[in-house]
């Protein structure tokens, strides 16, 4: 078996899956996945090696007890969740969900993936590992073998939902297979928003390789939130996906806030005519972690439009890789794809690379691109300064300010503010 599948027994897995009533449809995408990992090659990524960062450390299911209510939670449960509509994941299992009855009432889904599966297989069937399939590399196939609890979401047609539904993923146990799927399904016409978190604490090392799927129908709007606060020992590597159909909206705010290394890719395929995106990112590095992130999005409607923009901050050994990718399929036309990447680093020895990429196969059509790396500008050190401000809270200044069009972006207090939270601790000022 390939050495990144040693640490994990198959028959094991298959049966703990099993021993839970898993249909026998999600068992078989399973063993694809254990054998596509056999066979398949790790993603190629723009200047990063990922052959060097030791993958393979998965750890077993393991199953949290079912709580009835968060009132007593502590720690990184309190910390994050303060929606009446969540959902927490705890390392291989849902360990609480909870959906108000008037969302109920209207038709929406909000569960664990796994219960989903066995519950809603005409919903979910159609979609699984359908956006991002576990043929495309050795990373998305062990995903499709591996992946627990994780969140499913079902909005129909014509409903609006108000209020942000929240899911938690939290990983805690040091033997613990942690892998979640997250799955949206917005039907025509529907609005939702969905905030999601990652946080761990362990002090061995971990592998996490998660997938995020969005199907945006007709006329549908989607936000997705999503902030990673993973520890130093996990190694994360997501894929988050959205097919848009016509006129059908998604945005995406996006917290890069890991202490190891991580590599991102957020995608929307704009399939339908006057689909829309609008992806932000921001990322702080610290130490002598590698990030490799990248946002895409892929024009195949008529008068389609996209927007990324995409903040990093380095500091110490920390290094970066920001990849733009503005694709335009030929007969596209009358789209608008604009991007944006800047790259802040505040050390010597930190580097930032952004790569700005415009691949276009259709002429009638508007796209442009931005991209700078530099350290913080001397200039504005000094007239903060000559307005008695410290050296040290000017350049705090400058860089809240260099990330806020992102943070600002947050639907939800209580995320926007541990988000600000995990940028202070990494950039040394908490």
């Amino acid at each position: 078996m390939n050495t990144i599948m040693m640490s994990v027994d198959r028959n094991q897995v298959l049966e703990s899956f099993r021993a839970d009533q898993e249909p026998e449809w999600v068992t078989a995408i399973r063993e694809q996945g254990f054998r596509l990992a056999e066979e398949l090659p790790l993603p190629k990524l723009e200047k990063t090696n990922i052959e060097r960062w030791n993958l393979g450390t998965f750890g077993e299911i393991r199953r949290p007890a079912q709580r009835d209510s968060l009132k007593d939670a502590e720690g990184a449960t309190s910390e994050w969740i303060d929606s009446d509509n969540a959902l927490v994941q705890r390392n291989s299992g849902i360990e609480f969900q909870r959906l108000a009855e008037e969302l109920r009432g209207k038709g929406v889904i909000f569960t664990g993936l796994e219960q989903a599966v066995r519950e809603y297989p005409e919903l979910v069937k159609p979609y699984l590992m359908q956006a991002v399939r576990a043929d495309e590399n050795r990373m998305t196939a062990i995903h499709a073998a591996l992946w627990s609890g994780g969140a499913f979401l079902y909005v129909p047609k014509n409903v609006q939902v108000e209020q942000p539904l929240q899911a938690l993923f939290l990983l805690d146990d040091e033997e613990a297979c942690f892998m979640p799927h997250v799955l949206i399904v917005a039907e025509e016409n529907s609005s939702v928003t969905f905030v999601e978190s990652a946080v761990s604490a362990v002090s061995r090392k971990h592998d996490q390789f998660g997938i995020m799927e969005v199907f945006v129908k007709r006329g549908a709007e989607v936000h997705v939130a999503s902030v990673r606060g993973l520890g130093k020992q996990v190694t994360d590597m997501t894929y988050r996906r959205a097919h848009v159909e016509a006129d059908g909206r998604i945005r995406w705010v996006v917290g890069e806030m890991n202490a190891g290394n991580a590599m991102a890719d957020t995608a929307s395929i704009l399939q339908g005519n006057g689909a829309d995106s609008d992806a932000k990112v921001i990322c702080v590095g610290a130490g002598g972690q590698h990030m490799n992130l990248t946002t895409r999005a892929v024009h195949i409607g008529q008068f389609s439009t996209s927007d990324m923009v995409t903040r990093a901050v380095m500091r110490e050994d920390a290094t970066a890789i920001i990849n733009g990718i503005t694709k335009i399929e030929k007969g596209a036309s009358g789209t608008n794809g604009q991007q944006t990447e800047k790259v802040l680093m505040l050390s010597p020895k930190a580097r930032g690379d952004a790569n700005p990429i415009l691949l276009i196969d259709e002429d009638d059509v508007q796209a442009g691109h931005a991209a700078s790396v530099g350290q913080v500008n001397p200039e504005q050190i000094f007239y903060l300064m000559s307005r008695g401000i410290a050296r040290a809270e000017a350049e705090r200044l400058i860089v809240y300010g260099f990330l806020a069009p992102v943070i600002s972006e947050i639907p939800n207090d209580r995320l926007r503010d541990r988000l600000q939270s995990l940028a202070e601790r990494k950039l040394g000022q908490a």
